[in-house]
């Protein structure tokens, strides 16, 4: 399962960005809590590990691969394990798709006190802190 909606609304506000903004503008939303700013990003969370696309690529894989194997496995899950499954499922393809096409991950996201970041982003952080959430309670079905 992967959230679609997560994927092209991620994929869609790429585009537009790419399209709208030179590298590096920035336009305030809600100043000086949020703008959108255009930036590229070589790394991995908080641009770390700048220019290490084949790693990237292949932890992506790898991640993308376990998580359907680990669906696969788990008979019935709550809705609310797919829904976090599938969130991280849709950022971890949405910024695959950006490193395989252009070679970076395009970032807009600008909350001036942390790096800036994307749907695909978002998606990722709330579906692990629900799948950690789940897990703290104890709620989670283990694999085999």
């Amino acid at each position: 399962m992967i959230s679609l909606g997560t994927l092209v609304a991620d994929q869609l506000a790429k585009c537009w960005v790419v399209r709208a903004f030179h590298l590096g503008e920035s336009l305030p939303l809600l100043p000086p809590v949020l703008s959108f700013t255009y930036v590229q990003n070589t790394g991995a969370a908080f641009g770390l590990f700048k220019g290490q696309q084949v790693v990237f690529i292949a932890v992506s894989l790898a991640v993308i691969v376990w998580m359907l194997k680990e669906l696969r496995a788990a008979a019935t899950l709550p809705a609310s394990h797919l829904w976090a499954y599938a969130l991280v499922l849709g950022g971890a393809v949405g910024n695959l798709i950006d490193r395989l096409r252009v070679g970076y991950v395009i970032d807009f996201i600008d909350l001036h006190v942390w790096p800036v970041f994307n749907i695909g982003d978002s998606a990722i952080t709330i579906g692990v802190c629900l799948l950690l959430w789940h897990h703290l309670r104890g709620s989670c079905t283990p694999s085999s």
